[in-house]
């Protein structure tokens, strides 16, 4: 049986740690692939300086491959619109109900797109998305919280990392609500507890 990749949209600046708490969990204890996406195969930097060669590019993303979509922040969000590739293979991962996890800024881009309507979700602040986007109409499903997951959908303050991590787990069923919620203790923590 072949095991569906997460694939996790890379760009010029890309903030590195916002996805990394899922990267690991989901390749170590859920046993996925991470693939790495980007709109051509050159080199990105992201914003810590770490430089990642892309597997492969938007365009040749096989959505039946997909087992989630991870957009990380970063400030492009803010400086341009969506990809017209980016934006056809989030609809299209959205219409066959694949999930998509936004953090941060990358929630900007799924307003834009109309990804968050009726859906319960949140970002950096109801006010920064209407700041944002200006034709955003969905703060009545805006939830201040730092993750949220509604059918398909997770959302999350560039914040909350952990909180992000463990929606993931959630939607793809890595670790027990227990275990989850143990693993959420520990790294927000800072503690490891000590046996009994």
């Amino acid at each position: 049986m072949t095991v569906k990749g997460v694939y996790l949209f890379v760009f010029p600046g890309f903030a590195d740690w916002e996805p990394a708490h899922a990267l690991a969990e989901l390749r170590r204890r859920g046993g996925y692939r991470v693939e790495t996406v980007a709109l051509t195969l050159e080199p990105v930097q992201s914003m810590g300086g770490l430089s990642i060669l892309p597997c492969r590019t938007v365009a040749q993303v096989d959505p039946i491959d997909v087992a989630a979509f991870i957009l990380p922040g970063g400030d492009q969000w803010e400086r341009e619109p969506p990809d017209p590739g980016l934006t056809a293979l989030l609809y299209e991962l959205n219409r066959g109900a694949v999930p998509i996890a936004a953090i941060c800024g990358a929630t900007t881009a799924l307003a834009k797109l109309g990804l968050l309507a009726g859906r319960r979700h949140t970002s950096n602040g109801l006010a920064y998305l209407q700041a944002q986007v200006p034709d955003y109409r969905e703060s009545d499903n805006y939830v201040d919280v730092p993750a949220v997951r509604d059918r398909g959908l997770i959302t999350a303050s560039g914040l909350a990392d952990v909180e992000f991590a463990g929606e993931l787990f959630a939607e793809l069923t890595v670790f027990t609500d227990a275990g989850r919620e143990l693993w959420t203790k520990y790294f927000r923590g800072g503690r490891v507890p000590s046996s009994p």
